[in-house]
Parts: C-alpha cells; structure tokens; sequence
C-alpha cells in the first residue's frame, strides 16, 4: 500500500498579493503552480509556447476567482522572454516573485546517440532560458517590488548519473549551480534565489518517456520509497513556499521533491 497525494481545494494566502511569473504554465507543474499560486492569492502571468494551453488555464483560474493573464514565451529567445517578464510589469504594475518552470526534454539514450541539434536545444531552453528570465526578472523585482524571491525547477536527475537523459540531467545541474550564483549575488538586496528537483513526476513530458521507454515509471516508482510518482500539484506547493514569506530565511537551496528517491 502506498500513500496517496494530497491536494488541497482552498487557499491559505501563501502568496497573498505577490504578483507571480510561471513559465511551462500551459501544462504540467507550471499549470498546476498557476493554479495553486492564484489560490493562495498571487495575480499570476502565465507563460509559455503554447497559447491555447496557456489561455485555458488562466480561463480556469479566473472562473474560480482568480486573477490571471498569459503571454506566449520562447525561452529559447531572449526578446521574447524580456517581454513576458515586462507584459508582468505592464499588466500588475510589479513583479514579486517567479518561477522558471519551462523545460524541454531530451530522446531519451546514451549521450552519444544524442544529436548535436538536440543537445543545442536542451541547453537552448533548459539552461540559457532560465539565466535570460532571471535576469530580467530580478531586474524587474528590484525596479518594482524591491525584494523578492525566483525558484527554477531543476530535477532529481540533476543529482545523479542520469545515462537516459544525459543533456537533460546536464542542465539541470548547470540550472543547480547558477541559482546558488544567484542567490549569493542577489541575497544583499533582499532576493531569494532556490530550486525545486522533482522526482518522478506525473507530467506530460514523464508520459512522453514512458512511451518512449515503456516501463519506466513503474521502474522508477520501485527505487522511490513513497512508492508512487508525484502528482504536479505536489512539487507545486514546494515552489509556493520557497516564493513565499514563510521561507524567508531560504536562499541557495536545491530542495528535493522526490519521494524519497535519493534518500
């Protein structure tokens, strides 16, 4: 028997009146962040490539009395996230808090059957699109709100050898080293920078794997102690609380969302 996943229907004002920036909002754990961030009372900007996913979750999240709009962001393009971080600005008047949610995947197999092209757009998106983001966040934070806190989703393959997903693993310790970068250099003037690394995850991306390598959730669910994968809301609600007060004293931190994986 193994423990199910909590969720929660209600709000408990995490996030009450901090203006929120997700990237991947469209699906996944950027969808489920938008929707718990705007019920724990952020305004929330959706972004990500994919427009129609994104104006169906602000749809929903303004249907249950939320405040929520969307911008279309390639990560790989750094006028375009430029723009996404300023469409916050522009439409909430600040940015308080971000996260950098937007991945992409990779084929998965050993590193050397990995295209060039491939590789290229991992890092692409992966890596250079969460330095753009922060970068014109934490300027927007200093601009506006003044303090303020960023969270990227790294990964628990970050943490490991990952020979499936070597390119993918690779980023995410890149995306590991430069938050503690970041969260030295911004620390002083009051900005918090941390990530999340989730295990196995159920997402649209761990589905595509699994199609990709039929049998590998369950594999991954036999080396996690909890027994299951997380449903997105869950490592959501651990992004919630590093972007809120109540982890004020939080900065540089790779918090592992994994079941236990690496326990």
């Amino acid at each position: 028997m193994t423990n199910a996943p909590i969720t929660t229907a209600a709000g408990t004002g995490l996030l009450l009146d901090k203006v929120a920036l997700i990237t991947g909002a469209g699906r996944g754990i950027g969808a489920a962040a938008a929707r718990l961030f705007a019920r724990e009372g952020a305004r929330v900007l959706l972004a990500a490539r994919t427009g129609p996913q994104l104006a169906a979750v602000a749809q929903e999240i303004r249907a249950a009395g939320g405040t929520a709009d969307h911008v279309v962001c390639d990560l790989a393009d750094p006028a375009s996230v430029r723009a996404a971080v300023e469409r916050a600005v522009d439409r909430f008047g600040r940015l308080d808090v971000a996260f950098n949610n937007g991945a992409t995947g990779q084929p998965p197999g050993p590193m050397d059957e990995l295209s060039e092209a491939d590789f290229d757009q991992v890092c692409a998106v992966n890596l250079k699109g969460p330095w753009l983001a922060m970068n014109a966040e934490i300027a927007a934070i200093r601009a506006t709100a003044g303090r303020g806190a960023v969270v990227n989703t790294s990964s628990v393959g970050s943490l490991m050898a990952n020979p499936q997903l070597p390119a993918y693993g690779a980023t995410k310790g890149a995306l590991n080293s430069l938050t503690a970068s970041a969260a030295a250099t911004y620390g002083p003037e009051g900005i918090r920078v941390n990530a999340v690394a989730p295990g196995t995850t159920l997402t649209e991306m761990l589905q595509e794997w699994d199609a990709r390598s039929p049998g590998i959730i369950d594999q991954l669910n036999a080396r996690t102690p909890l027994g299951r994968a997380a449903d997105p809301e869950e490592i959501a609600q651990a992004a919630a609380w590093l972007l809120s007060d109540r982890a004020s004293y939080v900065t540089g931190t790779v918090l592992r969302v994994d079941g236990g994986m690496l326990a």
